[in-house]
Parts: C-alpha cells; sequence; structure tokens
C-alpha cells in the first residue's frame, strides 16, 4: 500500500539556492524536516514566506508539510503558489507531482515530470516519478521506456530497486508477464524488504505458465516473513461485552470502494449484510472517492477513510472501533490492507474476494472460499485456515459503474451474431496478460479447427498501431491466422457492449478470468475453460460448476478445443442458449444474494465461535468443538427467517425498505400533483421532485436490485418526461420482480 513518504524528494545535487548558508530560516525548516515535526515545519516555512515571498525552501517544503497532516487542499494550494514562482525547480515540481499521483491526479502530475526529466536528465528519480505516473495513466510503452533509462542512471540501491519496480509493473500490462516477475525478483534480490515487490511478484506470478501453485505459496510465505510487526500484537482482552450471538462489528478493509471490479461482488452484501447480526464498517484506504464511493458510504453503517494513514495509525483506528472481524478484499494488489492485518488489528482477521491465492501472512486467520473452487486438497496452498462456503465464494451484481443502465434496452441480450454474419465469433475481454503464448496458441488450434470462425480480442493499448501491430506479429508467430483476428481497444464505455459482438467466449489459463467471465454469462455467451489445480486456474471451474454449466469445462487442451469447436458446430442450439442464459445466471447461485449473504454470515458467526471457543479452552481441541456445537445449537430462533432489508439513504441513515417505499411514493405523488397542475413544459417537468424520485429510486435499487416499486416509480418519471418506451421498460421489469409476465398482461 502506498504511503506518504516522511521526507521530500530531494536530488543528489539540488540547485543553487537564493539565500545564503547562514539563512536561520533555512536551518529552522531544516532542522524541522529532519525532526518530522510537521506542525513547526508548517510554521517556519510561513514565517519564511512572509519574509521573502519568494522563499525556495519554503515553498519546496510547505506543501510537502500540509500534506503529511493530511491537510490536502492547502497542500495543492501551497504547490500551486509556489509553482507559479519557481515554474522551472525541479525539486518542487517532482515534489508537487509525487503528491497528485498520492491523490490519484496523474494527469495533473505528468507536465510537471515531463519539465523535470527536462531539467534533471540525469537524475534516476526522474524517470522513476515519470514512469510511476504513466502506469497510473495506462502510457505502458512510455512507462517502460523512462523506467530502463532509470534503471540505466540508477547509482543506489534505492534506485536500482524502484527502477525495476516501475520495469515490472509496466512489463505486465505488455504482456512480458516472465520478464515482469524476474525484475520483481533482481529487486527482493537488492532488498528483500521493499513489500512492494513482493506484491507484485505474487501478482505477477497468477498469470506466468511457469508459476506452480507450490511457488506461489512460497513466494507469499516470504511476504509474510518480512510482514512482522515490531511490536507485540495486542491480545483484544478482555473482549467487549457479549457472547457468541452478540451483534458483531464486522470491518471490511479495501481500497476499491469506486468504480472497480470489486465492486460487482461486495455492494450487495454491504447493503443487506443482516443487521440483527452485524454492524457494517467500511474502511477506505484509496484517496480518492467517487459515485460508487457515494454509494458505499450510504450501504456501510460506518464509513471511514484511512488513505494517507501509515498502518500503525490504521490498524489502532480499527482496533478503537471495536472491531470483531476484520475482512481484506483487496489481497497483493494496489493500495491493499495486509500491513493492517500484519498489525492484528482485529481479533479474527479474514481475506477475501480481490486476490486469488494466500496472502502468506500468520495474522490472516481465514480466508472465504467455496468446495470447488478450493477443493479438499487445497488447504496446503494457504496460511490461512479456509471457510468453504456451501455456494460459490462470491456473488455477481452487474451493472455496478452504472445501476441504472442495467434496464436499458441496449443491455439487453442481442441476437446471436453468428446469425448475421454467418461464421461464430469467439472472444476474450481479459486482461492481457493473461493471455500468455500458451493461451493464445491454444486458441489458434481452435480457429484452425473452425476454419470459418474469428477470434476477438479487447484490450488495452490496441488503439494504438504500433502496439497493434506486434500483437499480431505475435499472434502469427503462435499460429493464429491474423486475418481472421479482431484487435478491439478497451473502452469502459463499451463494457458488455462488445459481447454482443461474441458468440462464444474463451477463458484464458492458468489465471482464468474473474469479473469478466461473470459479465460474458450474463450477457447470454457460453464460456468454456479449462480447470486447473489452484484457485486462480479454478474460478470458471467454480463459476461454471454452480451455475450448472459444466459441460463447458475442460481438464485438458484437447478437450478445451473439442469444447470451443462443438458449440461452434451448433449455431440453431447457441442461438436458443443465448436467449435463455441471462435467466439461468439471474436464478443461479452466482446472482442470489439473499442465499449468498445469509450463508456469508453464517462463515463470519463460525469464525467467532471458533475464536470464542479457543480462548476460553486452549489447547484442547475436544472441548472447543464442543462449545461450537452448543453455540450453533442456541441461534436465536427468529434469525432464521429473511434478514429484513433495509436502504441506506445517507451516510449514517439506513431506513426499513418499507419506509423507503412509502418516501418513494410519497414523493412519485407530489412530482404528479405539481405537474397536473402546471403546463407540461421540459421546465416543470424536470423541477426537483422528479429529480428527487429518480434519486431515491436508483438507491433502492442499489440496495435491493429489481426492486418493483422503485422501478414503477421510474416509470413515472419517465412517462412525465415523455419517455415511453424507458416507462414500459421499467414496467416490465417491475412486473417480472412480482413475478408476473408482462405477456400476460
Amino acid at each position: 500500500m502506498r504511503r506518504l513518504p516522511s521526507q521530500p524528494i530531494a536530488f543528489a545535487m539540488p540547485a543553487p539556492q537564493p539565500h545564503k548558508a547562514a539563512d536561520p530560516s533555512n536551518t529552522r525548516i531544516q532542522q524541522a524536516l529532519q525532526a518530522q515535526d510537521w506542525p513547526a515545519l508548517v510554521r517556519h516555512c510561513r514565517q519564511a514566506l512572509r519574509r521573502d515571498r519568494r522563499h525556495l525552501l519554503a515553498h519546496r517544503t510547505l506543501g510537502f508539510a500540509l500534506n503529511q497532516q493530511r491537510q490536502t487542499e492547502a497542500a495543492f494550494q501551497a504547490y500551486r503558489l509556489a509553482r507559479a514562482l519557481w515554474p522551472r525547480d525541479a525539486e518542487l515540481l517532482i515534489n508537487y507531482a509525487n503528491t497528485l499521483i498520492e491523490h490519484a491526479r496523474p494527469h495533473e502530475a505528468l507536465p510537471m515530470l515531463e519539465t523535470v526529466c527536462e531539467l534533471s536528465p540525469n537524475e534516476a528519480l526522474s524517470w522513476i516519478k515519470l514512469a510511476q505516473c504513466c502506469y497510473a495513466l495506462q502510457l505502458n510503452d512510455r512507462g517502460f521506456e523512462a523506467a530502463r533509462r532509470a534503471e540505466a542512471l540508477a547509482e543506489d540501491v534505492n534506485e536500482k530497486v524502484a527502477a525495476l519496480t516501475q520495469k515490472a509493473i509496466h512489463r505486465r500490462e505488455l504482456g512480458q508477464v516472465r520478464e515482469a516477475v524476474q525484475d520483481c525478483e533482481a529487486a527482493i534480490a537488492l532488498n528483500p524488504y521493499d513489500t512492494a515487490n513482493h506484491t507484485n511478484r505474487l501478482l505477477f506470478m497468477l498469470a506466468d505458465p511457469l508459476a506452480t501453485s507450490a511457488q506461489l505459496t512460497k513466494a507469499a510465505r516470504e511476504y509474510g516473513a518480512i510482514m512482522h510487526p515490531t511490536l507485540p500484537a495486542p491480545d483484544f482482552a478482555p473482549l467487549r461485552a457479549g457472547g457468541p450471538w452478540k451483534r458483531l462489528r464486522v470491518g471490511f478493509l479495501s481500497p476499491d470502494f469506486r468504480a472497480h471490479s470489486v465492486m460487482y461482488f461486495t455492494e450487495g452484501l454491504l447493503a443487506q449484510l443482516d443487521r440483527r447480526q452485524f454492524e457494517v464498517f467500511a474502511y477506505y484506504l484509496y484517496p480518492r472517492d467517487d459515485s460508487v464511493t457515494a454509494r458505499v458510504a450510504c450501504h456501510a453503517d460506518h464509513f471511514v477513510r484511512l488513505s494517507g494513514l501509515k498502518a500503525e495509525q490504521q490498524a489502532q483506528r480499527i482496533r478503537d472501533d471495536g472491531i470483531d472481524i476484520l475482512i481484506e478484499l483487496a489481497g497483493h494488489t494496489g493500495h491493499n490492507g495486509l500491513p493492517v492485518l500484519a498489525q492484528r488489528a482485529a481479533p479474527v482477521q479474514v481475506s477475501w474476494l480481490g486476490f486469488p491465492a494466500t496472502t502468506g501472512l500468520a495474522h490472516a486467520d481465514y480466508r472465504i472460499t467455496d468446495e470447488v473452487t478450493d477443493p479438499p486438497d487445497a488447504d496446503a496452498q494457504y496460511t490461512e485456515r479456509l471457510v468453504r462456503l456451501p455456494t460459490l465464494f462470491c456473488c455477481y451484481r452487474p451493472m455496478s459503474r452504472n445501476p441504472l443502465w442495467r434496464y436499458q434496452p441496449r443491455y439487453r441480450v442481442s441476437p446471436l451474431p453468428a446469425l448475421e454474419n454467418g461464421y461464430v465469433t469467439f472472444g476474450s475481454c481479459n486482461n492481457l496478460g493473461k493471455l500468455t503464448d500458451e493461451v493464445l496458441a491454444l486458441w489458434g488450434r481452435i480457429l484452425h479447427e473452425v476454419p470459418t470462425a474469428r477470434l476477438l480480442i479487447e484490450g488495452k493499448n490496441f488503439e494504438k498501431t504500433e502496439f497493434a501491430d506486434d500483437y499480431r506479429a505475435r499472434c502469427s508467430r503462435l499460429g493464429l491466422p491474423v486475418d481472421r483476428l479482431e484487435l478491439v481497444p478497451l473502452d469502459a464505455g463499451q463494457q458488455y457492449l462488445t459481447y454482443h459482438r461474441i458468440d462464444i467466449a474463451l477463458d484464458p489459463f492458468p489465471l482464468t478470468g474473474g469479473t469478466t467471465s461473470f459479465d460474458v454469462l450474463w450477457m447470454g455467451v457460453p464460456l468454456v475453460s479449462m480447470q486447473g489445480d489452484s484457485f486462480k486456474s479454478r474460478m470458471g471451474a467454480g463459476i461454471l460448476a454452480y451455475l450448472g454449466r459444466t459441460e463447458w469445462l475442460a481438464t485438458a487442451a484437447d478437450e478445451y478445443v473439442r469444447i470451443a469447436a462443438s458449440l461452434a458446430a451448433d449455431v440453431p442450439s447457441l442461438s436458443g442458449l443465448r436467449q435463455s442464459l441471462r435467466t439461468e445466471v439471474e436464478q443461479s447461485p452466482l446472482m442470489r444474494e439473499g442465499q449468498f449473504n445469509q450463508l456469508f454470515g453464517l462463515g463470519l458467526r463460525s469464525m467467532w465461535w471458533e475464536h470464542l471457543a479457543v480462548r476460553q479452552a486452549r489447547g484442547d481441541a475436544e472441548v472447543q468443538a464442543r462449545l461450537t456445537d452448543e453455540w450453533a445449537r442456541q441461534a436465536p430462533p427468529e434469525w432464521d427467517q429473511p434478514a429484513p432489508q433495509g436502504v441506506g439513504l445517507r451516510p449514517g441513515l439506513r431506513v426499513p425498505l418499507s419506509e423507503a417505499h412509502q418516501r418513494l411514493q410519497d414523493l412519485t405523488e407530489k412530482a404528479k400533483s405539481d405537474l397536473s397542475a402546471l403546463h407540461r413544459t421540459q421546465e416543470q417537468i424536470t423541477r426537483r421532485h422528479w429529480i428527487a424520485v429518480t434519486e431515491l429510486a436508483e438507491a433502492v435499487l442499489c440496495a435491493s436490485p429489481h426492486d418493483p416499486v422503485a422501478l414503477a416509480c421510474l416509470a413515472e418519471v419517465e412517462h412525465a418526461h415523455g419517455h415511453t418506451d424507458f416507462a414500459v421498460t421499467y414496467l416490465k421489469y417491475a412486473m417480472q420482480a412480482m413475478g408476473v409476465d408482462p405477456a400476460d398482461t
């Protein structure tokens, strides 16, 4: 996880100071900086600037000191003024840009770093920071070249390690997975205690066809070995009042409460985890919000921003909140909360969802999974104890970025494209890093087996002619007929719509698809997958098993080709399947939120019982088992009933679904009353009452998808605006949610 640096970036040969070395302001500023006394540093900088508005050291330092105190806007204001006065001071610019990157504003940082590289082209740090910024902007070719230049200029271990880190992350995005792993390993050899390269190595090893599950586990344990906290972990004694059936405080720790794939699987849980049993805390680790963040803040009982704090401070805040079970959602991905788990922030700590392998941490007590994706012989691959749910390990909800788009006509399942094209299109919309040579070569075999078929691959950088040409040349070397290859640039605005062009989806291996696999199935596209021997290579197996479509699951390459060719050979059956598959998916465990939330809650409760049993009968497994059995039989009978649904209207305000319905109906009647009393003009129709109806209806649907009352109210909104087609669409969905077939009316 990225943390604020304790010192500003300084070049080996700083620019000449316009002040004398004996300037007392400089001395005071340097002393406060060395002591990391941020209030004093801010005070000394401002004193210096009052005497001299162009004082360079004060300008270089003030924004940094304010940022250390989490006074973000004040920091940026100080940097803007400093840059206006010193537009070509490399140290000022690189620290300003670094702060922008920390706060997820890379577009603003890029021109400053370009200037820094112009001013200080022989400094490795200039190119390291440019490479880091390019990664955030997906400028991977340029970032890789900057990292290579930094590596050539690096003079000490820290610079060499940082350059290798940047090389690795860009290489992975360029499809050079094996080389990316090797760069990480070279960096670890130079500095075994740099956690970023351990994390990156683990992330990149997932797609490395040469990396075995045993090697991945070994690498994770090496990470865990360097993450032990320097101070003894708290024992959380005495526990807060309550017993095995008390209402538990559950914390979800994540950098991804935003437009991110994790939210396709967590929003429904955060919104409807049984509030009779659990109080939900969402701890946010990313420095920037978006519309999804705003929804999560409403779903959770408590939304807490922890970005910018050290791991020790984050852990202490979680302890102060009295969290019973802490669930880390990112694993070995960016801005993760693993350092917080290493600090033992809660009595029970859990890894789930964001990373398809072990964390390697001794303080990660459990991992939530299922019986198919992690079969009985998988336990040795984990440092965590596996809690296998009797359903798929996660539950999918589409359209996380734009929830109401779920009901738009253009996202309905389309007719089979092969009917119009006259040929079958296989396709993949996975990260290109998963498409290894072995994967592409096998897909080439499928194209030779089905000589009229085409292959569509969607991915980053295909809009760049040189990159696309290189990719076609690579495919040609691997045996793919490039005249039947279609490369589609990745465009977030086209998510789901690209599947209208694909007849059969092909899953990569050994790192299978995750969110993408759910997306394609929901859009009516069958998925051919191949199972392996670990979670990362069995996600497709789990998805297809719980969908009831194991006939699309291969155990070897020849079978994979046979399944794909067989599907392509029967276009009429493929067409019928396309029209029925979405219903299959929505009625399966893949999307049955109520069932999943109940089973997830039972899993959390079982972890809590085990924790209490160990505390009460330490070392006596027989007594522990007896205690947990007794507690299971003592469940409050009312908890056997479905959990009451609620709606978060704003942070800290959650109401029962029935109350949200009443508010919606009152708002709708008020809007209709105003409309009937006025002329139907566009200005009047879009009055605040209709806006309020739309916003509340969306909040209800984000908490409870397909809610018929919310859908009916949205139909009223569209009707009032003269959008009859959309009004009818919403009414049809409302009727379906009530179990009424619109065709019968």
